[in-house]
């Protein structure tokens, strides 16, 4: 199996048959920004081919040099619970080599489904995810902030990129209204809405 970048019609075929599936519509990126943000060297889409066949994806939002959030991470429903999810991150680390990759776990007590919650962070720990002394909230769903590094991370310059990523993406009042880094644990989190809202 080789983790890769795939053809225009490749990611337009997985974001359809993976990525609809698997992700709930709220939160969600519309194809069409993908596409933009990947002809503008801004999106890096990584899909783990078995021959000819995408058994999965890794997709980064990428950041200023050296730093990149884990957007999306799914595995094709026919090819889950065989161990790609942690191939798909292994064979991700070693292609993004040097990078901070972080990413984003919804916060169990606030999921719909806090035990598939738990379950997703105790994944990610497993495969070598360290978590951030700071949680998240994007369009009223609150995170935990997880990150890959080959050494220590300033975690203070960790949150300034992982403000940049949003800021440098969406208009100044959208980011205010909702986008928080750090959520408040003791804060109520906003109304859920649409990535497009």
């Amino acid at each position: 199996m080789e983790l890769r970048i795939p053809t225009l019609e490749q990611l337009r075929t997985v974001y359809d048959r993976d990525l609809r599936t698997a992700f709930p519509a709220a939160e969600l990126k519309p194809l069409k920004n993908m596409e933009e943000m990947w002809a503008e060297g801004r999106y890096r889409p990584w899909c783990l081919f078995d021959g000819d066949d995408i058994a999965g994806e890794a997709f980064l939002w990428l950041g200023h040099p050296g730093w990149a959030l884990l957007d999306y991470l799914c595995v094709a429903a026919d090819r889950r619970n065989g161990g790609l999810g942690s191939v798909i991150l292994e064979k991700l680390r070693e292609a993004e080599r040097g990078n901070v990759i972080f990413g984003e776990s919804e916060i169990p007590c606030y999921a719909p489904d806090p035990a598939m919650a738990e379950r997703r962070l105790g994944f990610y720990a497993r495969n070598g995810a360290r978590t951030a002394g700071y949680d998240t909230e994007m369009f009223g769903v609150p995170y935990k902030t997880l990150y890959w590094a080959e050494g220590k991370v300033d975690e203070s310059a960790l949150m300034e990129e992982h403000r940049f990523i949003y800021a440098s993406t969406f208009a100044p009042d959208k980011f205010r209204r909702y986008v928080r880094i750090p959520f408040d644990p003791n804060g109520t989190p906003g109304e859920r809405v649409s990535w497009q809202q």
